[in-house]
């Protein structure tokens, strides 16, 4: 039951993510990319980014290729060293997306609503340590 809940959860995701995809020209690995970006604690990095997503540094390349000419991110040299590329999201771009993911994070809310604090820290609880083990998982076949 709760494995089916899981993967019933993640495949409305998925429906929303792949519809935030078509309508911005962009791939679902680009809108997990973007989500990376705005989730990340420091100024995301290329090379992060493919650690992240466990792609090759010519797929991270032409994901953020693709994310810089649509216009959601820009590469931005922040550093005194200026081989250090940082990532950031275009702040109209991070609005649009805000708009577009709204319904969920509404659904989120009420959600939210209908449990009690103590329930909550489980379900995060549960989360994170499933979210920790699924990083373990590797994703290959080999």
């Amino acid at each position: 039951m709760l494995a089916a809940q899981l993967r019933r959860m993640n495949g409305e995701i998925n429906r929303l993510v792949h519809g935030f995809a078509g309508s911005h020209g962009l791939h679902a690995t680009d809108v997990q990319a973007l989500a990376a970006i705005l989730d990340a604690r420091e100024p995301m990095t290329p090379g992060r980014l493919r650690e992240h997503l466990g792609l090759t540094s010519g797929a991270v390349t032409a994901c953020v290729d693709r994310l810089e000419r649509a216009g959601h991110v820009r590469r931005v040299r922040e550093s005194a060293d200026r081989r250090v590329v940082h990532l950031r999201y275009v702040p109209e771009a991070k609005e649009a997306a805000r708009r577009y993911f709204l319904p969920l994070a509404e659904a989120a809310a009420t959600t939210r609503a209908r449990f009690d604090d103590d329930e909550l820290a489980v379900v995060i609880r549960f989360l994170t340590a499933m979210n920790k083990n699924l990083r373990l998982v590797p994703s290959d076949e080999g």
